[in-house]
């Protein structure tokens, strides 16, 4: 067995991170890349896809780029397959990519007038975005018998939270999907491969910024009511999820799966009163 510090060590590990060169995974790209890991950077866009890279190696990182959308299962299979044939294997799969769609919201609106196309690319981006990359990249993992999986939930999953139904039925649908895989691969195909989930609490991102910050600064309304109900009484850094992620990639985790691990502040412990 590897001694304490080893065990939460994850260099030398292929990391996936899909929507690496967002906020959030973008952070987690990065650490995983400070921490040893060599990390391929998926998604769509070339040029993000580039920059993030580039800075991944100017840090000394080990990265790669992999162009491909994640609800296309055919372009998953060449993009592990390029994976595959440069490095040899994937030990790490972080489902970072999601976030929500605008025309899905009804903050100050009726539900009835969110169009069903709308609600229907937020839960495809949400939720099939997680399920295609497991399945195509979970594939590898359990021919191998090791490999950890982290998706992201959301404090949505589990409350109500107003003006994001898509989002937040995508993000329970994460939490099920979690468990499912966990029993599924540890079951099938052994107790060496983890599906573990995080559910970040409110962290103020490119997405939701406008949602949450004024454009003189000051927070809105929305924001000032997720702070009073965190007991820490602020928002997350990303830098904050960290942690959390490297642990359950690394072999301290090693016996954890199927758990969805709230990064929140405490906003999911209080009642509010």
């Amino acid at each position: 067995m590897p001694t304490s510090v080893e065990a939460f060590s994850v260099a030398g590990k292929v990391a996936v991170v899909t929507g690496g060169y967002g906020v959030l995974g973008g952070d987690i790209a990065s650490a995983l890349a400070a921490a040893g890991a060599k990390v391929a950077v998926l998604g769509r866009q070339r040029d993000a896809l580039d920059a993030k890279t580039t800075a991944l190696r100017a840090g000394g990182g080990d990265a790669m780029a992999l162009v491909a959308d994640v609800l296309d299962e055919a372009r998953l299979r060449e993009a592990r397959d390029e994976l595959l044939s440069a490095w040899g294997r994937v030990d790490i799969l972080i489902n970072a990519a999601g976030g929500n769609v605008a025309r899905a919201r009804n903050d100050n609106s009726s539900i009835f007038s969110v169009p069903l196309d709308a609600f229907d690319e937020a839960l495809r981006l949400n939720l099939h975005g997680t399920v295609v990359p497991t399945f195509v990249f979970g594939e590898t993992m359990a021919a191998a018998g090791t490999g950890s999986i982290v998706n992201i939930s959301s404090m949505a999953a589990t409350q109500a939270l107003s003006g994001v139904l898509g989002y937040s039925v995508a993000k329970a649908g994460i939490d099920n999907f979690t468990r499912w895989m966990a029993v599924e691969m540890a079951r099938k195909h052994g107790g060496r491969i983890r599906v573990n989930a995080i559910a970040p609490g409110f962290f103020v991102t490119h997405q939701n910024r406008a949602v949450l910050v004024q454009p003189d600064g000051n927070p809105t309304a929305r924001a000032a009511t997720i702070v009073a109900k965190t007991p820490m009484g602020r928002f997350g850094h990303p830098d904050e999820i960290m942690g959390a992620v490297q642990w359950l990639c690394s072999e301290s985790a090693s016996f954890v799966t199927g758990a969805v691990i709230p990064i929140d502040g405490g906003f999911s412990a209080f009642s509010g009163v």
